[in-house]
């Protein structure tokens, strides 16, 4: 029997002239040479199979870690508003660790003594609406029985409200609910204290942080990152305070009005108006008028309508007289991207990016306005809104065709008139 060789030698001696031989299969020693898997190709599996486990653990991880994320965010902000009077005291000869003490108790007090006022008042009308409660059912029932002929009576009324299986339903589902309120609140106070400690450190510890920080970047870059650390020191600070002195504005200015007009808990109602419309962006104003409107709606509809002709009039006096006094120096941004800032600031990161987003932008535009270079505008008319005029006005124009082309004064006009060349 001849051998492979062979074989193939004789078949392509035999082939008819003008054509091409059939291909041989491979040996044994060519096909598994060929069929050999590439020596890279399983690690590049091992290695995207890695990577695609770190993102999956990565996002995972960031997932769980947000809430942690944004209450860092919320201190690194806090410890940026309070460094300007914690280094004002650190300057005086008060320790830092001592001087963010003082500041981060009064803030703490001004903060418990407003809770605690708002919740005596809001106790102090619940307890009057309980019990004015029999004689506003007794009021509407007259009403039902004048208008609609009935002869319905409280006990009755009492009776099928206190029996009804909706009532039932109600005050179980709220007895199962005090279990998550309580628990939210509580998360609520474990959140609060871990913003202020993380605040505390950051403010205590700013320059040792600063210190850090710079040891891993070269000496072009340290000085970057302290003109951009001082820019939003100044930037975050001059927000909170203008908006403080602005806040302690309007809280006079209200309770000059509540006291007037003998509306109950007016100072308490004040400082309400004073902070909310001032750390509220955009729907503060309407937020905080509410309340005080509604207190007055109760002594007499008419005060809650010169509450509200007063806070539509000091909106727009703080608008165009008193903010852009306050705030030139401090947040010099443009009332749109304000509102821009705060809208994309809420879609990011809710309640808390509407708070931050302000001082955030304002940041931003100073670091970067250092490197954006300008020039002079060129004295054009559409600069300052002006259309430029282009040939004769449009009444001109009409009134000379009216007047026809023998008319004195369109022959007076054409002799004035400059020629191509430039000719009088």
């Amino acid at each position: 029997m001849a051998s492979t060789d062979e074989t193939a030698q004789v078949t392509q001696d035999n082939a008819p002239l003008g054509t091409t031989p059939p291909a041989q299969p491979p040996t044994g020693t060519e096909a598994g040479r060929g069929a050999r898997m590439p020596g890279w190709l399983p690690r590049a599996m091992v290695l995207a199979l890695a990577l695609i486990a770190c993102f999956q653990l990565g996002s995972w991880a960031f997932h769980q870690l947000t809430g942690l994320l944004i209450n860092i965010l919320i201190a690194f902000f806090l410890a940026l508003a309070v460094e300007p009077a914690v280094s004002w005291m650190a300057a005086r000869g008060l320790r830092r660790g001592f001087a963010t003490f003082l500041v981060f108790m009064g803030v703490v007090i001004a903060s418990a003594g407003f809770v605690t006022m708002m919740g005596s008042m809001l106790a102090g009308q619940i307890v009057d609406m309980v019990e004015d409660f029999p004689d506003y059912l007794d009021k509407v029932i007259s009403w039902i029985n004048q208008t609609f002929h009935t002869e319905l009576s409280r006990v009755e009324v009492q009776d099928s409200l206190v029996h009804s299986d909706w009532l039932q339903k109600y005050v179980q589902n709220s007895a199962s609910g005090v279990l998550d309120v309580s628990a939210q609140v509580l998360g609520g106070l474990f959140q609060l204290l871990t913003i202020l400690l993380f605040s505390f450190y950051f403010a205590a510890d700013g320059p040792r942080l600063r210190r850090a920080l710079c040891s891993v970047l070269p000496p072009a870059k340290q000085a970057e990152v302290l003109r951009a650390w001082e820019i939003a020191v100044n930037k975050t600070g001059g927000y909170l305070y203008s908006r403080g002195l602005m806040a302690l504005i309007s809280g006079v200015a209200h309770y000059i009005l509540l006291q007037t007009l003998d509306v109950p808990y007016a100072p308490v109602l004040a400082v309400w108006v004073g902070l909310v419309s001032q750390f509220i962006p955009t729907i503060g104003t309407y937020l905080a008028g509410a309340l005080p409107m509604l207190i007055a709606f109760t002594v007499d509809p008419w005060y809650a309508l010169w509450v509200l002709i007063f806070v539509v009039i000091y909106q727009q006096f703080e608008n165009y007289v008193l903010q852009p006094k306050l705030t030139a120096k401090s947040v010099d941004i443009h009332p749109a991207v304000a509102f821009g800032s705060v809208v994309a600031g809420t879609a990011l990161l809710g309640a808390v990016g509407a708070l931050i987003a302000i001082p955030a932008i304002a940041t931003l535009q100073a670091f970067l306005g250092a490197y954006v270079k300008r020039y002079d505008v060129t004295d054009d008319p559409r600069v300052h809104g002006h259309r430029r005029r282009v040939g004769r006005p449009l009444l001109a124009r009409v009134r000379r065709a009216l007047r026809g082309p023998n008319h004195p004064a369109a022959a007076a006009e054409a002799e004035t008139r400059p020629k191509p060349d430039g000719r009088p």
